[in-house]
């Protein structure tokens, strides 16, 4: 059975550490704590006179200051391994932890899943093939020589990367490594602690390069395992939860985020915050609980994308001069159906084919596989579509060689509205008020990543309001614009008056317009 030997860096709150260390060595496992040597020699101090009856815990024999992007936290890492290692020859695996981290599942579960698998979980992905990085430095990291903390020695950082770039004084990776790079939280396998440790007394020339690149902790370990490990024992995945804000930042958790952090993929979480009582009592209570079912719907990060990302009202670009100078022309008309059910939007247009000559478009600016003509590439992704929007309406009425078109969007498209709808063109809008049933919203939720197939009842009950509310939101957001020539059917109206609306904005008589509204299942899901 797993035996895990916790590796904890940490360098504040003394007392959370202590309740840390109590709490998941109570049911056997073990930890190895490396306590930053810029925090106040008190706070150690306390933290090992806690402790010092636990036979269960260990120190790294050395204490280093710790920099954010230095070497100093992998030579603290392996402080603290060396001494697990050497402390607890029972110890099956090893667990990077932060003092911020706390486990979301039991130990009991913890042990089983590690039992699973004979492999390594360490994000591990090629360095310069993978888009890891997503912005900055990629290749200066590791040809250039970082002796300097880019945070508390800003310009003595930036002068030597200068001096090294304008003198031509790069280096080369030792010809035999592989530089991967992932996430520092990672569980390794006793035996790949032990090669990674012999490695490091053997292979000078990778320590010295090492220490000198920036950011190590994200490749030191991802390198090593990948160098020493066959790939089929390698698992490219972390067991630690954690999500970033659009601004690169860990996001915080609190009491509030328990139920839906059992319901992740992951043994553990970060970064709990430090006045979420609540929830460090209860996942301390959790780890040594027995048997407990984890219903694991895994939709965390998508449920937080979805959730920030709204009420931000406004849009990121200002308009490109080729939109806002140009018009889809005065002579023509752009008819709009906005509607949040896609298939209510696309019965309605095959309805209005059989019954019209307008040529009409689906969900051009939502469906990848919408269908489109060949426009010279123009239609090729969905993000050529948006920047070029105008462009590509213009094209669609010389193609189909018309002057009137009718196109579906999706009420989340306002900054589409609203800039079509201040055309030169005519614009007619017509909104599809459909009905909303549970069953409807948790297939939205999971047709968009919000839930999953196994998320439990009890937290798709407590999306339901905010999916309901978000889509109320949208259709208020549309009608607070006050569009010209806004109509709108209901599918609670009769269809004699959602036929008066059709007439309008299709120009069409009543009578052809009536037959469109009494479309049978129109509004069936």
């Amino acid at each position: 059975m797993a035996k895990i030997a916790f590796i904890l860096l940490c360098h504040k709150d003394p007392d959370a550490i202590i309740k840390q260390a109590q709490s998941l060595t109570a049911v056997g496992d073990y930890m190895s704590i490396h306590f930053d040597a810029r925090a106040p020699g008190a706070d150690y101090r306390k933290i090992r006179a806690a402790l010092a009856d636990n036979p269960n815990v260990t120190f790294a024999r050395k204490r280093i200051k710790c920099g954010w992007g230095e070497w100093s936290l992998v030579q603290a890492t392996l402080h603290a391994v060396e001494a697990a290692v050497e402390r607890f020859p029972r110890a099956t695996h090893f667990y990077m932890l932060s003092g911020d981290c706390m486990a979301i599942k039991s130990a009991e579960y913890a042990h089983e899943f590690l039992d699973r698998r004979d492999c390594d979980y360490v994000e591990s992905f090629d360095y310069f093939q993978s888009d890891w990085i997503k912005t900055g430095w990629k290749e200066e990291r590791l040809i250039y020589r970082h002796w300097f903390n880019e945070r508390t020695q800003k310009r003595r950082f930036y002068a030597m990367f200068e001096a090294q770039r304008r003198l031509g004084l790069t280096r080369k990776i030792p010809e035999d490594i592989e530089v991967m790079i992932g996430s520092q939280w990672w569980c390794l396998r006793r035996r790949t602690i032990e090669w990674i440790l012999d490695f490091a007394r053997r292979r000078r020339d990778v320590m010295t390069f090492f220490r000198s690149t920036w950011i190590p902790d994200e490749t030191f370990f991802q390198t090593l395992v990948r160098h020493l490990v066959p790939a089929h024992e390698i698992d490219s995945r972390t067991l630690t939860f954690l999500m970033f804000s659009d601004y690169g930042m860990p996001v915080t958790l609190y009491n509030d985020h328990y139920d839906m952090l059992l319901s992740q993929d992951f043994l553990f979480a970060r970064k709990i915050s430090p006045g979420a009582t609540e929830l460090r009592r209860r996942l301390g209570v959790l780890y040594a609980s027995e048997g407990v079912r984890f219903q694991i719907s895994n939709e965390g990060r998508s449920l937080y994308k979805f959730l920030t990302e709204k009420g931000r009202i406004g849009r990121r670009f200002a308009p490109r001069f080729w939109e806002k100078e140009s018009s889809l022309g005065r002579e023509r008309e752009l008819l709009i159906v906005v509607c949040k059910k896609w298939h209510v939007a696309k019965r309605l247009l095959d309805r209005v084919r059989q019954m019209t000559n307008i040529p009409c478009i689906e969900y051009l600016f939502n469906e990848e596989g919408c269908p489109l003509p060949d426009l010279g590439g123009i239609q090729s992704t969905m993000g050529k579509r948006h920047r070029h929007r105008r462009a590509l309406m213009r094209m669609l009425y010389d193609y189909y060689d018309t002057d009137r078109l009718i196109v579906c969007m999706d009420p989340a498209n306002l900054d589409l509205l609203e800039d079509f709808g201040r055309d030169r063109a005519l614009t007619r809008m017509l909104e599809i008020e459909c009905q909303f049933s549970d069953d409807y919203l948790i297939g939205h939720a999971k047709r968009v990543g919000l839930a999953g197939e196994r998320t439990p009842r009890e937290t798709l009950e407590r999306l339901l309001p905010t999916v309901r509310n978000d889509m109320l939101f949208e259709s208020d957001q549309i009608r607070d614009a006050e569009f010209s020539n806004f109509l709108r059917i209901r599918e609670a109206d009769t269809p004699e008056a959602n036929a008066r609306a059709l007439s309008e904005f299709l120009t069409i008589s009543e009578d052809k317009a009536m037959e469109i509204a009494k479309t049978e299942y129109l509004y069936a899901d």
